[in-house]
């Protein structure tokens, strides 16, 4: 182990301490009844509950056994199921909480050794859990998304620490077929967001490294390969010098099993090991040191990604100088997070130039509750806004109804909402300068294209455009165009929000094309 990378998790270990394990929720309310957003935003209660902490305390113990660490991780449990008496309060609320509770809890022990033979009190505990994930399958399956991944994930953990083969079989037969559901034969991802994949890939490979563990199967093989090109999928996607990932749909900051100590901005870690243990490749990051932890052998290298690629929801496409450019498209197979088709992501190496908004939360803090609604809607994204409405008409917190009619194009991609309004979009490069053709038609009486651009810039705003020193934009079009450059928003983490420059431009009908052009500054040579 590097001693830098030793040194960082004694140093992070020692911070470890007690958490507000209830955030304002009431502790002693039956979990089943009670309101997830009814005392604030759950996220962060539930991320704080999910026993991150038991894994880092376990390399702390292998890499300083006299240290004190387990002796802490059993305190923090001790601590937390005092403050979580069984199915009362927020934490026992969400089935794939608790299946996630479970697998760090499960990857803790193997680190240590211990999986084979955990102790009654350990083994109540995971009996405990397995009953929570158990209760509530239908509305795991319903969502379509990473619940119906990490629940029988973590039954599967649960059975195998408990000794029951004829479970854990049961429960690796159920992953198989979400996998083969949920992760297409391209590798897109029911959830159309890099987080929400890394973590799909986080929870796979950590089960798979569990059944090694017991020799026991896992995913069969038609699961297998989806799981592999699912790892391909994020590879193509994550910027390979800084392990950055394009914000699209939700993005909440997980970072489950981080043995590497990277953080949620940084996938690296997650592809090195999602790679070897699901493809039986390497992803290029190759001296990780979770992967280490986990002793898992070199690999040979993935096969190197082809610059223009296309999967359900996506297209991608490799310019000079290290630009790439990352188009929203259609099918929508699965409900989606964000009024975001369409929208166009362009980064110029490991800079995201023109970017998504983000997230913000999910149930934003008191006078703040414009974060939701606007960083999912059409206004926050890279795309035409018809009539100042987003693309869809929303149901409730995470539900939009009426979804558009997609296709594809030669170069790029079209949809057509509800309302008869039509927006097909294509992307072409010039060297290092992108040409972004959007064609429209319909009812509509004006529109918005608007382009997010990266903060700290030094933008200025032109007649026909934007400039300064990472790039120029100018838009044209076939009618009288208005362009401004206006402060938007943007969430760089979540439960967080700041401002962030846009370039919009607005038309009134009959507007039917425009064209931006994107400069980007010459490489040196």
């Amino acid at each position: 182990m590097a001693p830098r990378h030793a040194g960082e998790v004694l140093a992070r270990a020692a911070l470890v301490v007690a958490a507000d394990w209830h955030g304002g929720y009431d502790p002693a309310a039956p979990a089943l009844a009670l309101d997830p957003y009814g005392a604030g935003d759950i996220r962060p209660v539930w991320e704080r509950s999910r026993w991150a902490e038991l894994p880092l305390l376990a390399q702390a113990a292998r890499l300083d056994p006299g240290g004190g660490h387990l002796e802490r991780a059993e305190a923090l449990v001790a601590d937390w199921l005092r403050a979580n008496p069984p199915f009362r309060g927020p934490n026992w609320v969400c089935g794939q909480e608790a299946a996630l509770r479970a697998l760090h809890f499960a990857l803790a022990l193997a680190l240590l050794g211990g999986e084979a033979a955990p102790t009654t009190a350990a083994r109540e505990l995971l009996a405990l859990h397995a009953r929570r994930i158990a209760a509530t399958p239908a509305y795991a399956a319903a969502q379509d998304n990473n619940h119906a991944v990490s629940e029988p994930a973590g039954l599967l953990a649960c059975a195998l620490l408990l000794g029951d083969r004829r479970a854990a079989a049961r429960e690796a037969a159920r992953l198989s077929t979400r996998v083969r559901r949920l992760v297409a034969q391209c590798g897109a991802f029911a959830q159309l967001s890099a987080g929400y994949h890394r973590l799909l890939l986080d929870v796979l490979a950590v089960a798979t490294w569990l059944c090694r563990r017991f020799d026991a199967p896992c995913l069969d093989a038609p699961a297998r390969e989806r799981a592999a090109a699912a790892v391909a999928w994020l590879r193509r996607v994550t910027d390979p010098a800084a392990g950055a990932a394009p914000r699209l749909g939700h993005e909440d900051g997980s970072a489950f099993a981080d043995l590497s100590l990277a953080g949620p901005a940084d996938a690296r870690p997650s592809l090195e090991r999602a790679a070897r243990l699901l493809a039986g490749r390497s992803a290029g990051f190759v001296d990780d040191p979770g992967c280490a932890w986990l002793d898992l052998p070199p690999c040979p290298p993935m096969p190197v990604a082809p610059p223009d690629w296309e999967s359900e929801g996506m297209r991608g496409w490799a310019g000079e100088g290290g630009a790439r450019a990352l188009l929203r498209t259609g099918p929508l197979r699965f409900r989606p997070g964000h009024a975001d088709l369409l929208h166009l992501d362009l980064w110029d190496g490991p800079l995201n130039l023109l970017r998504d908004g983000g997230t913000g939360a999910y149930n934003p803090p008191p006078g703040r509750a414009w974060w939701h609604a606007h960083l999912t809607g059409t206004a926050a994204h890279n795309t035409v806004e018809f009539d100042g409405a987003d693309q869809m008409p929303r149901l409730s917190r995470f539900l939009f109804a009426r979804w558009p009619e997609t296709g594809r194009l030669p170069e790029g991609a079209w949809m057509r909402d509800h309302r008869g309004n039509r927006h097909a979009r294509m992307v072409r490069r010039e060297g290092r300068a992108w040409l972004v053709e959007d064609r429209v038609s319909g009812g509509f009486a004006r529109l918005a294209l608007r382009w997010r651009l990266a903060p700290d810039g030094g933008w200025r705003g032109t007649a026909d455009g934007a400039e300064g020193p990472l790039a120029r934009l100018t838009v044209t079009a076939d009618a009288p165009l208005a362009c401004a450059l206006e402060q938007g928003w943007e969430s760089p983490a979540y439960g967080e929000v700041r401002a962030a420059p846009v370039l919009a431009a607005r038309a009134a009908a009959p507007v039917s094309r425009l064209l931006t052009r994107i400069e980007l500054p010459a490489r040196a040579a």
